[in-house]
């Protein structure tokens, strides 16, 4: 049973909250919720629809996570938002549910979702993913683990950003994001690899030397992204990580940014 629900709130009766759960006034928590344990939810929060919570979330003031995704396509389906554990969202985020019958919005674990991010439909975002303030995503967009998009970032629906990339506040994100890519700017240009982050992230430098050297020959060559991928087979031992960068690129819809 939850240990705190303030007497304003209102909590529908088929909602499942478990152990240690926090809800402050005037949250409303809709009749298909499923809250994990020791989760704490804020004041005026909405956690509607099929929504699951996994343990340890923090939700802050005005957030409203579950309502039905804005898309015209929605015809009324069941659909689903499912959560992770560990997760923050501050001060008016919104995450919307799926489109299709069956389908789900998913987020993982450890993510910090910023004041005023907007996810919608069907996206589905990693573990350990950073979404700084006012970015938005569009419908279908993944983002891959320890991703960070810095604030005021519209992504366009479909675009996939891969693991460990960083893309700079105020950027316009139309194509998908190479894992270890730093990106900026309008249109977005860019950067590097993510040298710091991987670091940070117990990358050895020999990891670190053969991604810079497959990003290397995909952006600093004359070569096009067909011919760089063979080249970077080629010369570059296949390494998880470099095979992880191979397969995004090999299976990208929407194209890379260049």
């Amino acid at each position: 049973m939850p240990t705190e629900v303030d007497s304003a709130a209102i909590i529908h009766t088929g909602a499942e909250l478990g152990a240690n759960v926090t809800v402050g006034p005037y949250s409303i928590i809709g009749e298909h919720a499923r809250i994990g344990d020791n989760c704490v939810i804020g004041s005026c929060v909405l956690v509607d629809g099929h929504t699951i919570l996994g343990n340890n979330n923090r939700i802050f003031h005005g957030a409203c996570i579950g309502s039905i995704p804005q898309d015209m396509k929605y015809k009324g389906a069941t659909s689903f938002v499912e959560i992770g554990s560990g997760n923050v969202f501050r001060e008016y985020v919104t995450v919307n549910s799926a489109t299709n019958e069956g389908e789900s919005t998913i987020i993982g674990d450890g993510n910090l979702l910023m004041a005023y991010v907007h996810v919608a439909h069907n996206c589905r975002i990693g573990d350990n993913v950073i979404l700084a303030n006012a970015v938005n995503l569009a419908g279908h967009v993944t983002i891959q683990d320890y991703a960070i998009v810095g604030g005021v970032t519209p992504v366009h629906q479909f675009v996939s950003i891969g693991a460990h990339s960083f893309i700079g506040g105020g950027s316009r994100i139309p194509k998908d994001i190479p894992p270890y890519i730093k990106v900026a700017g309008n249109p977005p240009r860019i950067g590097g690899i993510n040298s710091i982050g991987l670091k940070r992230r117990g990358f050895t430098i020999e990891q670190r030397v053969l991604i810079k050297k497959a990003y290397c020959i995909l952006y600093r060559s004359e070569l096009n992204v067909s011919q760089a991928l063979e080249r970077i087979e080629r010369e570059i031992p296949p390494t998880p990580e470099i095979e992880v960068l191979v397969e995004f690129i090999r299976s990208s819809k929407r194209g890379i940014t260049k």
